[in-house]
C-alpha cells in the first residue's frame, strides 16, 4: 500500500542535514503529505508543516525519515510511546541505525513510498522507584556521577542476585545496543533478532566479573550499596537521571518495540564487517 504521509526529523544544527531535508521536500511534496519535527521546521522557516514527533502517529504519519546519525534516530524514537517505523539517512559517523547514504536517499525514499516492511527491535523499559522513565532502544548505563569514583552495587535478575560489584558502572543493553557502548566495554555482539538483554560491567574491580546475556523478559534490578556515593543512569546517551543509595532501578522489556524500515542495502553481519573491521 502506498505511503500517504511521512514525518521528517533531522539534525537542525547541521546545514548538510537541512539541505537534505529541503531536497526531500522538493522531490516528494507533490507525492506525499510531509510534516517536520519542530526543530527542523523552525530552522527551515516552514511553520505550517511543524508537528511534534510524539503527535505524528495520531496525525496519520506512517513512517519517520530521520536525517542525521544514530543520535537523531534515538532521540526521535524516545519521543514516541509506540514508535513509528524509521528510515535513517546517514549523515553521522558510524551509523548503525541509519542504512541509507545521502547519495541514495531520494531513490530509497521513492522506493519506500511505494510500500515497505519493517523489523521490530525490543527496547528496555526503565523504572526509577516505580516511576516509568523513557524506554531505551540502545542501552541504559549506570555510572558514577563523580569522575574517578568507583561504585558498589548489586544486580539481580528475576530476584536472584547475579553480581555484587565495585566498578565504574554497568551497561544494560538491547541487542540493538550491543554494537554501541556495551561492545566497547567488552560485551558480545548480538544479532538484533535475538530476544535478550545484556549486562556488561564497566571496569569492574573483580577478575571474575563477566558480561551476562539474559532473556529479554527478565526483570533486572539494580541497588546501590554505598550511601555516600551518587550515580547517574543515562538512557541512550540522551537522558540522564541522578540516583542515590535509597533508589531502586528496575529494567524490563518495554511494551512497544522500536521499528526500522527494512532495507536491502546490507544486512546486520555485513554492517558489522564494514563498520567495525
Amino acid at each position: 500500500m502506498r505511503v500517504e504521509k511521512i514525518g521528517i526529523v533531522s539534525r537542525f544544527d547541521n546545514q548538510e542535514a537541512l539541505d537534505m531535508v529541503k531536497n526531500i521536500m522538493e522531490a516528494f511534496e507533490d507525492k506525499v503529505d510531509i510534516v517536520l519535527s519542530p526543530g527542523t521546521a523552525q530552522h527551515l522557516d516552514i511553520d505550517d508543516k511543524c508537528m511534534p514527533v510524539e503527535d505524528m502517529r495520531d496525525a496519520g504519519v506512517e513512517l519517520i525519515v530521520s536525517v542525521g546519525g544514530d543520535g537523531t534516530v534515538l532521540r526521535s524514537i524516545s519521543k514516541m510511546e509506540d514508535p513509528l517505523p524509521t528510515l535513517g539517512i546517514n549523515l553521522g559517523t558510524l551509523g548503525f541505525l541509519v542504512d541509507v547514504q545521502p547519495e541514495d536517499a531520494l531513490t530509497a525514499i521513492n522506493d519506500v513510498l511505494k510500500g515497505f516492511t519493517y523489523t521490530e527491535r525490543s527496547r528496555l523499559g526503565v523504572y526509577l522507584n516505580g516511576r516509568a522513565l523513557l524506554p531505551a532502544t540502545n542501552e541504559v548505563v549506570l555510572i558514577t556521577a563523580r569522575p574517578a569514583k568507583i561504585l558498589t552495587f548489586r544486580v539481580s535478575v528475576d530476584d536472584s542476585m547475579i553480581e555484587e560489584l565495585r566498578a565504574d558502572g554497568v551497561v544494560f543493553a538491547t541487542p540493538t545496543g550491543s554494537t554501541a557502548y556495551a561492545m566497547s566495554a567488552g560485551g558480545p555482539i548480538v544479532d538484533p533478532r535475538v530476544d535478550a538483554s545484556l549486562i556488561v560491567p564497566l571496569a569492574p574491580f573483580k577478575l571474575s566479573a563477566r558480561p551476562w546475556v539474559v532473556p529479554a523478559s527478565s526483570r533486572i534490578s539494580v541497588e546501590m550499596l554505598i550511601p555516600e556515593k551518587e550515580a547517574a543512569i543515562v538512557i541512550d546517551g540522551q537522558h540522564s537521571y541522578n540516583i542515590k543509595a535509597s533508589d531502586r532501578v528496575v529494567l524490563t522489556k518495554a511494551q512497544n518495540p522500536a521499528r526500522f524500515v527494512s532495507s536491502s542495502i546490507n544486512g546486520f553481519y555485513e554492517k558489522v564487517q564494514s563498520k567495525l573491521s
